[in-house]
């Protein structure tokens, strides 16, 4: 298929009330997809925290991208990405406290180092759906930005804005959980999902919802 100008796409914005978002994401393995929904479930049932348990697990490599029409060719354009993309050791450092939130920390190697291949994956898929994307501003676009990405994750998030007083005794609840969790997994799983909300300028993870669109497993070099 003949990608289309991204010049024309700046020309054509889309409405604000456009519904659908979309995430690329690296899949953790299945245990550890188990230990994060462990964890975000108890926290609903325990705290009524729902931000992190409304997406599937998952590390986000690109997300909240308003793509609008152009998702075959986003498809398009990953695929032939990720067809050389290498696999690669995910180290999981265990759950720890960052910004506002908790995550399973996944950006650094055993001996503290930060994983590069993840870096470079991060940024190669941003690179390649870059040219789809819309201006959009409600959620604001996560996108790869390399002072401030660090693979992560998450366990509690957006909630607890609404919430600081909670936070210590959340981090104590998650440990106190003390929930099996392998020390790694291979990265090997890229994951495009699709979301939606019928208004993202509010606390949207309390409607969001959302389907899977493609897999890709990395078999490259």
């Amino acid at each position: 298929m003949t990608q289309s100008d991204p010049a024309d796409r700046t020309q054509r914005p889309l409405d604000a009330t456009d519904p659908y978002r979309y995430g690329v994401y690296l899949r953790p393995d299945a245990r550890t997809c188990r230990a994060v929904t462990v964890v975000t479930d108890q926290l609903r049932a325990q705290y009524g925290l729902v931000s992190a348990g409304a997406f599937p697990p998952h590390a986000t490599l690109v997300g909240s991208q308003p793509f609008g029409r152009d998702v075959t060719e986003v498809v398009q354009a990953l695929t032939t990405l990720l067809a050389d993309s290498p696999a690669f050791d995910v180290h999981n450092a265990g759950a720890r406290g960052q910004g506002i939130g908790y995550v399973y920390d996944v950006a650094e190697r055993p001996d503290g180092t930060l994983n590069q291949d993840f870096i470079q994956l991060a940024a190669d898929v941003d690179a390649a759906v870059a040219p789809f994307r819309r201006s959009m501003d409600s959620p604001p676009p996560n996108d790869y930005l390399p002072e401030k990405w660090r693979a992560h994750l998450s366990l509690a998030s957006h909630d607890l804005y609404d919430r600081p007083d909670l936070r210590d005794e959340v981090g104590a609840f998650i440990r106190e959980l003390d929930v099996d969790v392998p020390s790694g997994f291979r990265g090997d799983t890229v994951v495009l999902y699709r979301t939606a909300s019928p208004d993202w300028s509010g606390r949207w993870w309390h409607t969001m919802t959302w389907e899977h669109v493609h897999t890709w497993t990395l078999t490259g070099r």
